[in-house]
């Protein structure tokens, strides 16, 4: 592997110098520094956690806990708001405005081209193969030499499926670009994860999130595993106090119940292997996609027409048929909430 990694970094961004925010140097002592308000918070209720003094901006005491859990070391770990943050913040470090490129492999996750439409960077999409895995002749032939980025979501979202490993490491080691691996749904699928390759390849970023196994969706935490040349860049551009203290603590507090997160795990592949035995049986279900995520793709005729119906039931799906024909997903629910579903599904079709 031969990456040249500075010819893919902007070149004002390595020459850039970085915000020197007060909590950047001391975190304790007799703060008189940063323009806080010395004498306390309006809200008395999170005393311990001192509201009225900013957060530590390089997340250390988050990132040596969740480090430990993964096994990876505190230095190839960045925490974003959300994922979502950090796709933003890695098309910035890389992609000069209306001159590179991004590929995204399509059908998958839209947030990856309107992140390039916000930055003005175009977005190359290329189709996955009939099997929903990488076609590396397509990619290869449809780089541009200002291709910087290439995203993969595994297991894709919306059809499900774990990416094959052994295709995004051929990329990695063949393209001179960033390989970002988004990674939301790993925990619900079998197959391991890249987070060690992350650690250990250079051009390799691996996207995670608590919003989806952990179920903490509304606190807005994702991170990613990469090569420290990347987290230093990442913590070089983020915004000075991008995580706050209060999901610091719901973060610190999720990684002491690990447990709970497994017993959350089990529940839910109970009911995806239930909800899709159920819906290869349904009337008009013209296929079932299988499912390594916490959602299943399924296919229907006039899918639109079927999502309007369930909408007035008050069950809320997604269409998905603009991105594959006749295509609606549905998440794995709670065991009434599948059978609620599979009723009201039975009777529009």
């Amino acid at each position: 592997m031969n990456i040249e990694f500075n010819s893919l970094v902007r070149k004002n961004i390595l020459g850039l110098k970085p915000y020197s925010s007060a909590r950047g140097d001391f975190l304790d002592g007799m703060l008189m520094d940063a323009n806080e308000n010395s004498f306390g918070s309006v809200i008395d209720a999170f005393d311990a956690l001192a509201l009225n003094r900013y957060p530590d901006p390089s997340h250390r005491t988050v990132r040596e806990k969740l480090g430990r859990y993964l096994t990876v070391p505190v230095e190839n770990l960045f925490i974003g708001v959300g994922s979502d943050e950090i796709i933003d913040l890695v098309v910035r470090i890389f992609c000069e405005p209306a001159i590179d490129s991004v590929m995204i492999l399509d059908p998958t996750y839209g947030m990856y081209k309107v992140v390039c439409d916000i930055n003005n960077v175009k977005a190359i999409s290329v189709p996955l193969d009939g099997n929903y895995q990488i076609d590396i002749k397509k990619v290869e032939a449809s780089l541009e030499a200002n291709t910087k980025i290439i995203f993969i979501c595994s297991p894709n979202n919306p059809t499900a499926n774990i990416i094959k490993k052994e295709s995004i490491l051929e990329l990695a080691r063949r393209t001179n670009c960033i390989i970002v691996v988004d990674e939301a749904y790993i925990d619900f699928a079998e197959e391991f994860s890249l987070t060690n390759d992350a650690a250990q390849l250079p051009n390799i970023v691996v996207l995670r999130t608590f919003s989806k196994i952990w179920g903490l969706a509304g606190v807005r935490c994702g991170y990613c595993i990469t090569s420290e040349k990347i987290i230093s860049l990442l913590y070089k551009i983020k915004a000075p106090y991008n995580m706050n203290k209060l999901t610091s603590a719901v973060i610190l507090k999720a990684l002491d119940n690990v447990k709970k997160k497994d017993e959350l795990k089990d529940k839910l592949l109970e009911q995806r292997k239930f909800l899709l035995a159920e819906l290869s049986k349904v009337k008009g279900v013209i296929k079932v996609l299988p499912s390594q995520a916490n959602f299943i793709l399924f296919e229907v005729k006039e899918p639109k027409d079927v999502y309007r119906k369930l909408t007035t039931k008050g069950i809320i799906i997604r269409d998905r048929s603009n991105q594959i024909p006749n295509s609606l997903r549905v998440s794995v629910g709670t065991e009434n909430e599948n059978k609620k579903f599979l009723e009201e599904l039975r009777n529009v079709l």
